[in-house]
């Protein structure tokens, strides 16, 4: 799971521990394990808010962790031309790589530690597939996809892309240097990521050695949630186990803590989890498919849009020679 890494963590601004005496940590409200499934083409994905009421979630909507999986050669997957609108997705690459594009012009390359932010607004057209030559050689392929849900007053904004680098997140070290903490979105401890996002967000991915103990000043206005995407360890100042695959609900305060476990759970070193949070919308929220609405009426108007192609359209391809994005 490289991701980003650094070659000494200890030169890396560090999060100052929370005041015991005056911060509150987030109690571990549920913890539920992702069932797996399958996207698009076919490509295998963990369900990583199933079964969570949407109001823990708030102001997100829907994860899924995009693998792991070590494809043979002629095996990896994408998904067809589909259309969105009323939200964002980001699609964060931990392994592998992932070729995106849309109808609004956006697109692009997008691999190790590289993260695609899409604002659908409005609506657009989108398609996510890998590059020919993964296809051809097989590889490791790993990363999520997760959607962020937009208050009423921007369901209709007009589209817009990011295409935030491995090398732009912003990196800080827990204080022993025992976790690296990359910073996607938001703000941790005063030091922001390079996401732009319309709902106020924050999210990270934490690796921990084995052993480490990470505690986040978190804004207490922000929902939380950790999804661990490899390993073991715990959460929250009980101590609730969780392992690859599950999400960890947090109540209310000011710091979240996560620990890994002293030893490696099989082939994964230490713990790796994404902590994401951000302001609720508190707004109804209608869903279905690649629409995330407020009303039903409003939900029938998107797949009408669609239909009579004001989504926009699926770009022509380029003539032999000429690069697809």
């Amino acid at each position: 799971m490289p991701a980003v890494t650094v070659d000494d963590i200890l030169l890396l601004p560090r999060i100052s521990e929370p005041d015991p005496a005056v911060a509150q940590d987030r109690p571990v409200l549920a913890v539920t394990t992702a069932p797996s499934g399958y996207e698009g083409e076919g490509f295998p994905v963990r369900r990583a808010f199933a079964g969570v009421d949407l109001r823990a979630l708030d102001p997100f909507i829907h994860m899924d962790q995009m693998g792991e999986v070590n494809y043979a050669p002629g095996e990896p997957k994408g998904t067809a031309w589909h259309p969105h609108r009323g939200f964002e997705t980001v699609t964060y690459m931990i392994d592998g790589t992932f070729r995106h594009q849309d109808s609004n012009g956006g697109g692009g390359l997008i691999t190790n530690g590289d993260t695609q932010w899409m604002t659908a607004g409005g609506g657009i057209l989108h398609i996510e597939e890998p590059p020919e030559d993964l296809v051809m050689t097989g590889g490791l392929f790993h990363g999520f996809q997760l959607w962020v849900n937009l208050p009423a007053r921007l369901k209709m904004t007009g589209p817009r892309y990011q295409d935030i680098r491995a090398g732009q997140v912003a990196l800080l070290s827990s204080p022993d240097g025992g976790a690296l903490v990359r910073v996607i979105a938001g703000e941790v401890a005063g030091h922001r990521g390079p996401g732009v996002t319309h709902t106020p967000i924050t999210l990270l991915h934490a690796t921990l050695e084995p052993g480490a103990r990470l505690r986040l000043p978190w804004r207490a206005d922000f929902n939380a949630l950790g999804y661990v995407l490899a390993g073991s360890g715990t959460v929250g100042p009980d101590r609730r186990p969780v392992r690859t695959g599950q999400l960890a609900v947090f109540g209310p305060g000011d710091v979240i803590t996560v620990a890994a476990d002293s030893r490696a759970d099989g082939p994964s070193h230490g713990l790796d989890i994404l902590v994401l949070g951000g302001e609720p919308i508190r707004e109804p929220v209608a869903a279905y498919g690649p629409f995330v609405m407020n009303t039903r009426d409003e939900l029938v108007q998107a797949f009408e849009d669609y239909q009579a192609g004001r989504l926009g359209s699926i770009p022509a391809e380029p003539h032999p020679g000429h690069d697809v994005l």
